[in-house]
């Protein structure tokens, strides 16, 4: 690799792997949260403690899990511990630093919706995987980051149904609900990078993509997105940063394709 050619997915994810720091208690997602994480942890990052929903603490794969039942996860964790622990104990006694989420909708203030898709609850146009435990991750984790790539159908005005708590409805919305930790402090898209407003919690860009406009951004957007008023662009991904990543990716279509 001669140059840094990378794709949008690749500039995602090593942004969102960047906003991790060394020694942090992370609670993953699968998908893109978990590449990310696991960049971080072969990366900059080699003593983040990853904890996964099935109980899997100090979990360190050396490819991405399809599941939060995968066997990787539990084959390679320091320790497993039952789920209710996990959530009791590790979750909701305030243990986590970051819970990384995906989504498949987000609003202007960080709430996510998982759930369901057009129509009503009963008969959606589209039902999609739920919950999980990212409610209680929203709600829980000392600051969460969401990764999504941006497009008018994942970042809308209003939320067909709300699942996870961001910033509510804004302002102090959030503690009113009787939420004490931060809630979602990034946002990091294919396009951008985001933060709450200070006062507002409104999602505002603060760095932008190499290439990427402002034009793009809002066009890629379902609400009148705001900028900070100093907008930065986001460094470009390093060699060494896209190597292992790449490696990442290419040991996991090994591994289940049954290659590995």
């Amino acid at each position: 690799m001669s140059d840094r050619t990378y794709t949008a997915d690749e500039m995602m994810t090593v942004a969102a792997s960047r906003a991790l720091r060394n020694g942090q208690v992370c609670f993953v997602g699968i998908g893109q949260p978990s590449a990310a994480a696991n960049l971080a942890r072969q990366t900059h990052a080699p003593d983040v403690v990853l904890i996964y929903e099935s109980g899997t603490l100090e979990t360190r794969p050396d490819v991405l899990p399809l599941s939060i039942g995968d066997g990787e996860l539990a084959e390679t964790a320091l320790t497993n511990v039952s789920v209710p622990e996990m959530f009791r104990y590790w979750l909701q006694g305030g243990r986590i630093d970051v819970g990384f989420l995906g989504a498949a909708q987000v609003d202007r203030y960080g709430n996510i919706n998982t759930t369901v898709i057009g129509g009503t609850y009963l008969k959606p146009k589209t039902r999609l995987p739920g919950a999980g435990g990212a409610p209680e991750i929203a709600t829980s984790a000392r600051e969460t980051f969401i990764l999504l790539r941006q497009s008018p159908r994942a970042f809308v005005e209003k939320l067909d149904f709300i699942t996870s708590l961001g910033h509510g409805s804004g302002g102090n919305s959030r503690a009113e609900a009787g939420a004490k930790t931060l809630g979602p402090t990034r946002l990091i898209s294919d396009l951008c990078q985001m933060a709450p407003h200070p006062e507002t919690k409104e999602l505002t860009v603060t760095t932008i993509h190499p290439g990427v406009t402002r034009d793009q951004i809002i066009a890629a957007t379902g609400w009148a997105i705001r900028f900070a008023d100093s907008v930065t662009e986001t460094p470009v991904p390093e060699l060494s940063e896209l190597a292992v990543l790449r490696e990442i990716h290419a040991r996991t279509a090994r591994a289940h394709a049954g290659q590995a």
